[in-house]
């Protein structure tokens, strides 16, 4: 069951993940992405896009937001706001989706752009039926 998380925090994730993608490294796609990540603990962390000349080893703002507060010591994730320099909200991408799940099967995903559209979802609607830690356990108890 998702965490209601009340609205001035999620502005406030809003507002991070905003500012956040204004350190975006992306020289090659200037599709500038910035993530806040809620944390079980109540703290927020953020992460922006870092692009690489080698295509395959960019890292998306959610997973460095994630990756961040895993670093931290977090082991949860409550929401996921993204930001997106679109005229229209854009949600993460599917390994992101997958990082998510990972730590937050139900966390709330909120996506804002340019202009006043606004998407707040969860990740299990994102992800149904995903493969995460619980099949991994079931196996060991097979």
């Amino acid at each position: 069951m998702p965490a209601k998380i009340p609205a001035p925090l999620c502005r406030r994730l809003e507002k991070a993940a905003r500012a956040a993608a204004k350190a975006s490294y992306s020289p090659y796609s200037k599709f500038r992405v910035g993530a806040a990540v809620l944390a079980g603990s109540g703290k927020v962390y953020t992460g922006t896009n870092v692009e690489n000349a080698s295509y395959g080893l960019c890292n998306c703002a959610e997973r460095t937001a994630i990756f961040s507060a895993i670093a931290a010591g977090e082991r949860s994730v409550k929401a996921v706001a993204v930001y997106t320099p679109t005229k229209t909200t854009t949600s993460p991408c599917g390994a992101c989706r997958q990082v998510i799940n990972e730590f937050g099967p139900t966390a709330l995903i909120l996506s804002v752009c340019n202009s006043a559209e606004r998407s707040e979802t969860t990740l299990d609607r994102l992800l149904p039926a995903a493969f995460g830690p619980r099949d991994l356990s079931r196996r060991r108890k097979a």
